[in-house]
């Protein structure tokens, strides 16, 4: 019977702001996803006319990602021979490869990121206490703000290096260039990419395949922030109400309705956490292949360019190396600190005046304790736990791939 009325509880609206408040939270996701077409995918209640427009952008998005894709490869595996140009291609087309893998994931899987979705915005209907929603909204303002950081990085960094860096680099103002400058070749077996309008539609072609590439990795890390924070948020109410259990005792069956009430919502954080960790561990195994690569690669570039003391090439290569950096820390950062807010409780429930409760509710209690030993984790493909041990293997492994390839390439 009190199972049935939490049930009834948690379905009812409780927090009158509740609309401003989801809109507030999906905002920056909304604007990324909506731009590459994936948003009346994971989102409840796209009309059918929001679905027609996702199909129409997502066939627009694939065909500009595939027109990098093919040619290039072509170039990389079959027509380019020297070992130092294949090797400098093999970030920018890589990075596009797995940006279309991340791309794919989003659009197939979007009904588990909308299931999440409609959690969170439970969630938000549901908050009584005022103190309650401020804390949710403490961390949607640090997944925000981890948002924008991400976003920052990422489109200055990369638009960078697909605009500045091919006209002002060094390289190209020490040669005598008559052919114009192309971030991605490969195209001179079925079109002439130096001629006018050609060369401009190309052109232009590529820097809208970088705008997509950093919308959809950024969308990932925004769907990984919103999820794991929005955890975090709900760990710290649980506590919260935890801490002010004590108080409750002085008030019939006080402490056995609040102490259901934390084990119910104890239950749904787990059951969300793992449809999160579900949801997530095919992107994040993707980040950490195509991090360690594309890491070991600048590091590369900029070890060239710096021995061609080319500082417009070196400031964007390095760019793009923090970028890619603060990227992988913020997957592993935000795994960390999952595994360690929901271990918490446990803590929590030891360090409060217990003993003051009566023996069966204190009972009670090693409940919370035991479950909080395991805590969710959020992993790489079910293979790598993402933690801030394993930012460090990462870091590490790009390197030893770097002196790797140095080796290879007798540099």
């Amino acid at each position: 019977m009190r199972l049935k009325s939490l049930s009834i509880v948690h379905s009812q609206v409780w927090n009158v702001h509740y609309e401003n408040d989801i809109h507030y939270s999906l905002q920056m996701c909304q604007w990324l996803l909506q731009s590459i077409g994936v948003w009346p995918r994971v989102y409840e209640g796209a009309s059918r006319l929001q679905h027609v427009i996702s199909v129409i952008l997502m066939t627009i998005c694939f065909s500009i990602l595939f027109f990098i894709i093919l040619p290039s490869g072509h170039y990389i595996f079959c027509v380019e021979k020297n070992i130092d140009t294949k090797v400098k291609l093999f970030g920018p087309v890589g990075f596009c490869l797995s940006s279309t893998i991340k791309y794919c994931y989003l659009g197939l899987k979007g009904g588990v990121f909308k299931w999440c979705i409609e959690h969170v915005k439970r969630d938000w209907r549901v908050v009584q206490d005022p103190s309650h929603r401020t804390i949710m909204l403490k961390y949607v303002m640090i997944s925000r703000n981890l948002i924008t950081v991400c976003a920052v990085f990422l489109y200055s960094g990369g638009m960078s290096y697909h605009t500045v860096m091919q006209f002002l680099s060094k390289e190209r103002s020490k040669s005598n260039y008559t052919l114009k400058p192309l971030t991605y070749p490969g195209y001179d077996w079925f079109l002439d990419a130096q001629s006018s309008p050609t060369y401009e539609i190309v052109f232009l072609i590529h820097c809208l395949a970088a705008m997509i590439m950093y919308t959809v990795t950024t969308a990932a890390y925004s769907l990984a922030a919103i999820f794991v924070t929005h955890i975090c948020g709900q760990i710290q109410i649980q506590i919260t109400k935890l801490q002010e259990l004590v108080e409750m005792r002085k008030k019939p069956d006080g402490t056995r309705d609040a102490f259901a009430i934390i084990v119910h919502d104890h239950v749904e954080i787990l059951r969300f956490s793992e449809n999160v960790e579900g949801a997530l561990r095919v992107i994040c195994l993707t980040e950490i292949i195509e991090s360690t690569c594309v890491m070991c690669l600048l590091e590369y570039y900029c070890l060239m360019e710096w021995q061609n003391n080319d500082a417009i090439a070196i400031s964007t290569y390095f760019m793009l190396l923090l970028s890619f950096t603060f990227n992988i820390f913020i997957f592993c950062y935000i795994g960390e600190v999952l595994s360690e807010q929901c271990s918490q409780i446990g803590t929590v429930a030891y360090e409060i005046d217990w003993y003051e409760l009566p023996a069966k509710d204190a009972h009670n209690l090693i409940l919370l304790n035991l479950i909080s030993q395991y805590p969710p984790k959020l992993t790489a493909g079910k293979i790598i736990t993402l933690s801030l041990r394993t930012f460090s293997s990462v870091v590490k492994t790009s390197v030893v791939y770097l002196n790797l390839l140095r080796t290879v390439t007798d540099w």
